[in-house]
């Protein structure tokens, strides 16, 4: 208690950080304000129902932060970067050249494929726009406006996704955490008030029978937070010894150190890599659809068929969370890398020799453990669609998703004010 006092201490009275917490709160309180504005033309009655009975809507919602939900002038929040990220993380697979920028190019490699995402995100943006403003119109959510006046709505929802993602950058340059994951955050975490009142008025007090039920959704939700956090900070130390260096005439005997495997190394981003390839299907038909295709609404009524049938959606999440785990894991951690890296450096594993047979040591350890980590993810990810099937509470097929974003989020920025605050101490 005493330790946390005193690293609270250091956050408010070091201005340094002090001042990175505050740029994160301001540019929050802009964002729930751009939250706040609809774009014209908006059918108040008719959004709420069609809200209420659409959960591929109530999945997007999280990915906008919570401005789909009035139609907000940011209703496409970083959708539209994170499916660029998506498609370039991809692009790392098919293409040595995208591969090498991102692996091994270091810094300058990096910044030149987060700015070709940029590039990316905004031809996504107008289409995905387009696609949404044109389902919302034939639903009757949108009326009343002229084909010029459809236009300007497209262009202000475009600029809202860049102007959200602007400021995202602008949180992980000057203030503390991933800036996208932090406003995603923030948008869970504002309707979290309306999603207890859902669950709260949706529940019978005179009805004692159904207190049990309540009751063991809540202890799940808390178990569900624990083993979250166990299974995040979980990690396998791999010993490392570095060998005696001369330098200077003089002698330095060896060290010993370890090489941290965290058990789930991608943290949420499969998570979220599944549901922007969930709802990818129908984003594309919502772009079709302006164009009277005789195939489209049968497509449509099929992709919509399959996302309200619970278990073939909870199959297919599933198995898309645990494929992505693999495959973000595969490109955040090059094991011939490390490999590399530990050899120059006069590292090695004690048992293992330098070089190929370290990568393959590495890489065999990184994939069991990652085993573990894809089949937890998965299971977390299809629980609530679960315990949706048994309970019949519709809030909480997006509760769970929400709660893995939260959770890893807040963990994070655990995480880097721990540093921040370390720093200022040595």
């Amino acid at each position: 208690m005493q330790t946390f006092l005193q690293k609270l201490k250091v956050i408010f009275t070091d201005p340094t950080i002090r001042n990175r917490v505050l740029f994160v709160l301001g540019a929050l309180i802009i964002f729930r304000a751009l939250a706040a504005i609809p774009i014209p033309g908006v059918d108040v009655n008719v959004l709420d129902q069609f809200f209420a009975d659409n959960q591929f809507l109530g999945l997007l919602n999280i990915f906008s932060g919570g401005g789909l939900a009035n139609l907000s002038i940011v209703m496409l929040g970083v959708g539209p970067f994170i499916t660029a990220s998506i498609i370039m993380q991809l692009m790392t697979v098919m293409s040595p050249k995208v591969k090498s920028l991102y692996t091994e190019e270091g810094e300058a490699g990096r910044a030149k494929f987060t700015q070709y995402s940029r590039m990316l995100t905004l031809p996504l943006a107008i289409l995905q726009g387009f696609g949404f403003l044109t389902l919302l119109k034939s639903q009757g959510v949108i009326v009343g406006l002229s084909t010029f006046e459809f236009a300007v709505n497209v262009v202000l929802i475009v600029a809202g996704s860049i102007l959200l993602i602007w400021i995202g950058e602008l949180v992980t340059e000057y203030g503390i955490g991933n800036g996208v994951s932090i406003i995603i955050f923030a948008g869970i975490v504002a309707t979290l008030p309306a999603t207890l009142n859902q669950l709260l008025f949706s529940y019978d007090f005179s009805d004692l029978s159904q207190l049990p039920l309540y009751l063991g959704v809540t202890v799940a939700a808390i178990g569900i937070i624990y083993a979250v956090v166990v299974m995040t900070e979980a990690e396998r130390p791999v010993p490392i010894t570095y060998a005696k260096q001369s330098r200077a005439g003089s002698t330095y005997g060896s060290s010993q150190s370890y090489l941290p495997m965290r058990l789930n190394q991608a943290g949420v981003i499969p998570i979220i890599f599944a549901l922007s390839i969930l709802l990818f299907p129908q984003m594309v038909l919502n772009i079709l659809s302006a164009f009277d295709l005789p195939w489209v609404p049968q497509a449509s009524e099929q992709v919509t068929a399959f996302l309200a049938n619970q278990w073939a959606y909870g199959g297919v999440y599933f198995l898309l969370v645990f494929l992505f785990t693999y495959f973000y894991t595969a490109v955040t951690f090059d094991p011939d890398a490390v490999s590399k890296n530990l050899q120059r450096s006069g590292g090695f594993i004690p048992g293992i020799r330098p070089g190929a047979h370290t990568a393959e040591y590495l890489g065999n350890l990184v994939t069991r453990l990652t085993l573990v980590g894809a089949l937890f993810l998965g299971v977390i990810a299809v629980l609530p669609v679960g315990m949706q099937i048994i309970t019949g509470i519709a809030a909480l097929a997006i509760g769970g998703t929400a709660v893995l974003i939260v959770v890893n989020v807040v963990l994070d920025l655990i995480r880097r004010l721990d540093a921040q605050v370390s720093m200022r101490e040595y």
